[in-house]
């Protein structure tokens, strides 16, 4: 009797191992923070954005990202196997064949697109689908040929607020490329300060991801610098042009200096635990500084 109670069990097991396999392959905190992107763009757009409408951008965006994290997973299957961060994903493992791997991408690719162009206008659709064409497809075999990849993935990872925003208003226009060169220079010392945690475990796989032949050196610390200190002046522009207020401004600015001393620890040491320190202070201050901007427009 045991026996037959575990064999009942069997196929509703491995239907939980399936499901949660193809939860993996979506990567759902990434896309769920690229969503969170859209939304700030379109609540900033919007002047009185209904919940459902963020619910719905938000979706739109979490299914395209889920789609363009599939491609991206579909072509780095056998180098995911080479570095310990990647090799327990669903397609190394063969939890999901790529066959499954394909559809399951189209099926989201598909719906958030449609989503998009039904619910809010066809220029956000195709914006969305332009940033998974080149996250999907130039951006990741390029991560094994030039550390260009990381400008080039910075344009797909810097649309998202720049997306809602032409959702809401169905219009491109010079606040929705305000809301993009933040996020989009905002990149670059993220992905440089994990791509300096994470350097041996890259190279296995043959990405180049630091801007210097020398890798984790003071010239590439310096990059980090450089790029962390133009957030500043580009953290006022919502201000400039009426987007938000004053006291996100101020906001903005401190976060600011506080994300720019950390690169200074770095220059000073080249250490990995002075790049941890970039990469956790950047995953605080882009969502800090959105949702100053959000919550300070309010008040305009």
């Amino acid at each position: 009797m045991l026996t037959q109670q575990s064999e009942s069990l069997l196929p509703h097991s491995i239907m939980v191992q399936k499901a949660a396999a193809y939860f993996k392959l979506l990567k759902f905190r990434l896309s769920l923070v690229v969503a969170f992107s859209s939304a700030i763009g379109f609540i900033l757009g919007e002047t009185d954005a209904s919940f459902l409408n963020i619910v719905l951008v938000m979706l739109g965006g979490l299914l395209v990202t889920g789609s363009a994290n599939i491609i991206n997973q579909i072509i780095e299957k056998d180098l995911d196997k080479l570095m310990k961060r990647t090799a327990k994903r669903p397609l190394p493992t063969g939890q999901v064949s790529v066959t499954e791997a394909i559809v399951y991408c189209v099926l989201l690719g598909v719906s958030g697109l449609t989503l998009l162009a039904l619910n809010f206008n066809v220029l956000t659709a195709v914006l969305s689908f332009i940033s998974l064409l080149l996250y999907g497809f130039v951006y990741t075999p390029m991560k094994r040929i030039n550390p260009i990849c990381v400008f080039i993935g910075a344009i797909p990872g810097g649309m998202p607020p720049l997306i809602g925003w032409v959702a809401a208003t169905g219009v491109l226009g010079v606040e929705a490329w305000i809301l993009f060169g933040i996020q989009f220079i905002w990149q670059f010392p993220h992905f440089w300060a994990i791509a300096w945690v994470l350097d041996d475990d890259y190279k296995k796989a043959g990405f180049k991801m630091l801007p210097t032949a020398g890798g984790k050196d003071l010239k590439t610390a310096i990059q980090i610098m450089i790029y962390t200190l133009l957030l500043l002046p580009l953290s006022l522009l919502p201000l400039q042009f009426g987007m938000s207020g004053s006291t996100s401004a101020l906001i903005a600015i401190v976060c600011g200096v506080l994300f720019l001393a950390q690169t200074f620890y770095l220059m000073r040491t080249c250490s990995k635990k002075a790049a941890m320190s970039i990469m956790f202070g950047s995953f605080l201050y882009l969502p800090i500084v959105q949702i100053a901007f959000v919550l300070d427009k309010v008040t305009i």
